[in-house]
């Protein structure tokens, strides 16, 4: 029974990454533009703090020939945000092509459907996440411990970004009025967490504002991990933002699934 349950929910997630698989490879243009995008971003701090760095010699930890590593990684970060965005995005086809309510009618489990677009998202990045991962490597080598150990990190990342994409994904199904005020706060949250200019770049009133952000402890972990090169060091000296990263792939999702549940058991789906 237990060997058939899991069989079945394997087949189902199998079945919504496929179809959104093969959905997403049809516009191949699109696809590209959307791995291109996130380098048009780094572009500008590159040169900005390459400038900057002419003068200065460095900010912090970073200067010329570490820098780039920030940018590599938020690189991979902004690939990684496509979860926030694709979860949702993905509720409104099935809900507008009237599938949706079929899939939760059916014996379907709501959260076959989360992971089938969870795992779709990580397959579809796959590529530039990996031609990055190894630029950023070649660059500076680590350890093959700190390595894995980054990757669960980015992993961890892309819960929390799934969490966040599904409480933003119900509202698309039943409340649609909250989805700009949603879409707000999550690109503030972004706009404070450092993530392609470094923390004393800012201002200090900035600043401030920057160190109440959980968005920038997850992602300087992350840099701070692969410059470091010590699993062991890495951890005992950001033991907040360890503690911020671990939690929030916990529990993150957990809400987003309680949320998701109450809201659509009150409103159902709306907004046709």
């Amino acid at each position: 029974m237990i060997k058939k349950t899991i069989k079945r929910n394997v087949v189902q997630i199998f079945a919504i990454t496929e179809k959104n698989l093969k959905f997403g490879l049809r516009f191949k243009f699109n696809l590209l533009i959307s791995y291109l995008t996130p380098i048009i971003s780094i572009i500008m701090p590159l040169i900005l703090m390459g400038t900057i760095f002419e003068f200065r010699g460095s900010v912090d930890l970073w200067d010329e020939t570490n820098f780039i590593i920030y940018e590599l990684i938020a690189y991979n970060i902004a690939l990684l945000y496509r979860l926030i965005t694709d979860i949702p995005l993905s509720f409104r086809y099935e809900k507008y092509w009237e599938t949706l309510p079929a899939l939760i009618i059916a014996p379907f489990k709501r959260i076959n459907l989360v992971l089938g677009i969870f795992f779709y998202n990580l397959i579809i990045v796959s590529i530039p996440f990996t031609i990055f991962i190894i630029l950023t490597y070649i660059i500076i080598p680590i350890s093959l411990l700190t390595l894995l150990f980054i990757l669960v990190l980015y992993f961890f990342i892309a819960l929390i970004f799934a969490g966040i994409g599904i409480i933003i994904g119900i509202f698309v199904i039943s409340r649609e009025n909250y989805l700009g005020l949603l879409n707000f706060c999550i690109k503030v949250l972004f706009l404070f967490s450092c993530l392609t200019y470094p923390f004393y770049m800012y201002p200090v009133y900035i600043r401030d504002v920057i160190a109440l952000n959980p968005f920038y402890y997850m992602f300087d972990v992350l840099r701070f991990s692969w410059l470091e090169n010590n699993t062991t060091l890495s951890i005992s000296s950001h033991p907040y933002s360890f503690l911020i990263i671990t939690f929030g792939a916990i529990l993150v999702p957990l809400i987003a699934v309680y949320i998701f549940n109450k809201i659509y058991k009150k409103r159902g789906i709306a907004g046709y």
